[in-house]
């Protein structure tokens, strides 16, 4: 209810049109937008996907996506019943097809990224000291911003983005990290996590302090969203893997210089000209959960703290960087160059 109040109102009245548009079922395209396992008959509770009450579409799409070097069994089998399943990146469709994905039903779709909402011009930064809890550094002049946007997961590398921010500067150098995160599978005691993490690892506080880090776990409306990328000078996220990266292409397309990991959904428009690509240490195994014997990436924590520096130390570098990185979104990603690769797709179904 929180995400659907804070909608600019023309996404709430498209969405409003979208669902009551009538269909005819032989005509229907179905696009299941969701993981494998909740798929006609689901794995677990949810509304399943084709509905199960009708039949006779024209063509049953799956789109998703994963974080890991490969597709479980289990999703492979799923994903082959459908006709066609949507991916947004190269880097999918070669991972789908060497996990046991049928070659010719895999299609790229890349995932839009709304350039006109997402426009730096159009806003004003958010006052993030009004929202924000300081965990650590005791405040005083802070003239360069680090953002990281995620929920609180090992996947997100935020012991990296810590580790190597906490590493690198000290009160002296005047910045500040902001970490808009929310629970994943956990308690939102962010703060407490972070003091104990910092507590049991090998470095040390400097002379002259901490720099600041603060933290965000209230609500942020979807319209106000904009306002705190342009709060910010940079955006940070080391994650081990990612389907997508949507506060990546967010933060982009409001002209930020980004620094994120070079490896699995992201590589699809991460270049050395838009962004400040993330080199990959090692690849680990997932030790937990359902894709655990997977592998994903572990980011470069020295890498990370000189790409950190240089973005602080060459200003107008990373601005010309973060300008490139608007001009690519919206000649890659804005909604009418999807929307098109989208119907191209859709008329060949049709077509057969």
């Amino acid at each position: 209810m929180e995400f659907w109040e804070g909608l600019p109102q023309d996404m709430k009245s498209l969405a409003i049109e979208l669902y009551q548009t009538k269909c005819n079922m032989n005509e229907t395209i179905v696009i299941c937008h969701s993981e494998p396992g909740a798929w006609y008959p689901p794995l677990f509770q949810t509304l399943p996907c084709p509905p199960s009450v009708y039949r006779d579409f024209k063509s049953v799409i799956g789109r998703t996506m994963f974080e890991t070097d490969r597709v479980n069994d289990e999703h492979v089998e799923r994903i082959n019943k459908m006709d066609y399943v949507w991916v947004p990146t190269e880097f999918h469709k070669s991972t789908f097809v060497e996990s046991g994905v049928v070659p010719s039903k895999v299609v790229k779709i890349v995932q839009p990224i709304d350039v006109k909402f997402f426009d730096p011009v159009k806003y004003e930064p958010l006052d993030l000291g009004s929202t924000a809890e300081r965990v650590l550094g005791s405040g005083g002049s802070e003239g360069f911003v680090f953002l990281s946007i995620f929920k609180w997961e090992y996947r997100k590398g935020w012991d990296v983005l810590l580790k190597s921010y906490l590493k690198e500067f000290s009160r002296d150098d005047s910045v500040a990290l902001y970490l808009l995160t929310n629970p994943y599978h956990t308690d939102s005691d962010f703060g407490n996590k972070i003091l104990d993490f910092v507590e049991s690892s090998d470095f040390e506080e400097p002379d002259s302090g901490w720099a600041s880090v603060y933290v965000i776990d209230t609500h942020i409306a979807q319209s106000d969203l904009p306002r705190v990328y342009k709060a910010a000078d940079a955006f940070v996220l080391p994650s081990r893997g990612e389907g997508w990266g949507r506060p990546l292409v967010e933060a982009m397309s409001m002209s930020l210089p980004v620094i994120a990991t070079n490896w699995s959904g992201p590589t699809e428009f991460l270049t050395e000209d838009n962004s400040y690509p993330l080199p990959v240490d090692r690849m680990s195994e997932v030790m937990e959960g359902p894709f655990k014997g997977h592998l994903w990436a572990e980011p470069s924590e020295h890498k990370l703290r000189f790409l950190m520096r240089q973005v602080v130390d060459n200003p107008d570098e990373a601005k010309a960087i973060g300008r490139k990185a608007r001009e690519d979104m919206i000649r890659q990603f804005s909604p009418e160059i999807v929307a098109e690769i989208v119907a191209d797709h859709l008329q060949n179904i049709l077509g057969r």
